[in-house]
């Protein structure tokens, strides 16, 4: 039995009748103490989980021979939106570790090599009256050229700021008086201009919403250096991960709409709006078969995507060919390139940290 298949038979356990629920309970204790010994003592190998599947030869370039899927951390409810914090001194402990969401379960969590797990921050997105929603964290994380952790927050639907101080200051939480659905994930050009995604899966009811939702649509904003705030596009059903080429020309977005899962690239204008959009891939025909969705992504110094969606990471080149399959075996939030050199692959899959070895560099490391 795989990692995947003993976290299945748990996470389905409370619906099937005690013999099955008593093997469900069994595997995921089994696999538990051997993550979690293998994290407190630090040893290698780690354990590994599901398959990478490389569909063309140009996978090799930009992917070992020899890459496993790297088990890091487990027993988490969602996890998603993680960022790499490299060694500063402003960084909490120096930095050099990874931080994601747990959007459920309102936290932040970090992992460092050596250390394992540890809450880096709580509450990570939602301050208000309990029960607004099941889905109420942080989402997407990225960092600012201050190195400033930005969030996306679903419960008090914002963008924020935590500043080396220590005190969170809002970004943007609304347009022409409206406030946003629920913001999901970010990325920041070079300006400091901030693009984020607004879909409605931190509203309390989600996208069935029509009491606490101000906004009807599910827009692409951006959030000028200077603090203004621009609808930018309304095009897609449900944006979702958001990313910018090398070169800051083309925009990146996932739709994580089952009917038409796919990834559109839109051309970046001088003044940071939006040009017309191209497929840049689709997936529909994968959903039915693997677990997930378009989710966040990322761009490597080469140009190349590396997007979440039906089936584990998606590797992609500029013109939308898929080159490889990153298969954990169930849903994956998003990723994020980090460690000394920029060249880990980490991967937000459901329950699971993982992270996988690279012959590149995440953009912007």
């Amino acid at each position: 039995m795989t990692i995947a298949d003993a976290f299945f038979v748990f996470r389905n356990a409370r619906r099937r009748p005690v013999p099955q629920r008593l093997v469900g309970f069994a595997c995921i204790v089994l696999l538990c103490l051997a993550i979690g010994r293998t994290a407190a003592d630090d040893l290698t190998p780690r354990p590994t989980m599901g398959e990478i599947i490389r569909l063309d030869t140009a996978a090799d370039a930009l992917l070992p021979a020899n890459a496993t899927i790297e088990v890091l951390a487990s027993g988490l409810d969602w996890s998603e939106g993680p960022v790499w914090l490299p060694k500063t001194e402003k960084q909490p402990g120096g930095g050099g570790f990874v931080v994601f969401s747990d959007v459920p379960r309102n936290k932040i969590y970090q992992w460092k090599e050596g250390a394992g797990l540890s809450v880096f921050l709580e509450p990570s997105g939602y301050t208000g009256l309990p029960g607004y929603s099941s889905e109420q964290g942080s989402n997407g994380l990225a960092i600012n050229a201050a190195g400033e952790l930005i969030s996306c927050e679903h419960g008090d639907r914002r963008v924020s700021v935590l500043t080396h101080r220590g005190g969170k200051r809002t970004l943007a939480d609304a347009i022409d008086g409206n406030r946003f659905n629920s913001p999901n994930d970010c990325t920041i050009d070079k300006g400091g201009a901030i693009y984020f995604t607004d879909p409605p899966y931190g509203l309390p009811e989600g996208a069935k919403d029509t009491k606490t939702r101000e906004i009807a649509w599910h827009g692409i904003y951006r959030i000028a250096a200077s603090g203004g705030v621009t609808l930018l596009s309304k095009e897609m059903t449900f944006p979702n991960g958001i990313t910018l080429s090398p070169d800051e020309k083309t925009l990146y977005v996932a739709q994580s709409d089952p009917q038409a899962a796919l990834w559109k690239a839109f051309a970046v204008k001088a003044d940071g709006t939006l040009g017309p959009s191209r497929l840049l891939h689709d997936a529909t025909a994968m959903v039915e078969k693997h677990r997930g969705l378009p989710d966040g992504l990322k761009t490597d110094v080469t140009g190349h995507i590396w997007a979440t969606g039906p089936g584990g990471v998606h590797l992609i080149s500029p013109d939308g060919k898929l080159l490889a399959r990153i298969d954990t075996k169930m849903a994956c939030g998003n990723c994020c390139f980090g460690g000394d050199d920029g060249s880990w692959l980490y991967i937000c899959s459901d329950a699971f940290l993982v992270r996988v070895p690279t012959k590149t560099r995440g953009y912007g490391l």
